[in-house]
């Protein structure tokens, strides 16, 4: 087990707090497929969240890394800047998810499937 799993409806603060602890204390990896609305969450490499999503039916088009820092404002809590999100074929030549409306997406996800905006950890 790679300590990815996939979530489709919100997580509680403890089961955040914990899927934090496992690997890196203050923030926990993600993949999110934007067309179904779907995340894996949770262990060390955003490749396996993202191989456990294609092995459920996503198309790698469709998925987006970002890291979630539930102890940082909500301004600061998202960071798009992960390898799996290189993919010259869907447009997106760095590590960082370049296009505004993905960003979105994704922050839109996290809000809805990790922390809301206006909730914290405390």
């Amino acid at each position: 087990m790679n300590g990815a799993r996939i979530i489709t409806k919100q997580l509680s603060k403890s089961e955040l707090r914990e899927l934090c602890a496992a690997y890196f204390k203050t923030f926990v990896k993600f993949v999110v497929d934007i067309k179904q609305g779907i995340m894996s969450v949770g262990g060390e490499l955003h490749a396996d969240g993202e191989a456990l999503l294609i092995e459920q039916g996503s198309n790698q088009s469709n998925l987006w890394g970002a890291n979630f820092y539930p102890g940082k404002t909500p301004l600061e809590r998202l960071e798009y800047t992960v390898l799996i999100n290189i993919r010259p074929r869907d447009n997106n030549f760095g590590m960082e998810i370049s296009d505004p409306a993905i960003q979105s997406k994704v922050k839109e996800l996290a809000e809805q499937l990790l922390l809301a905006a206006d909730d914290s950890l405390a």
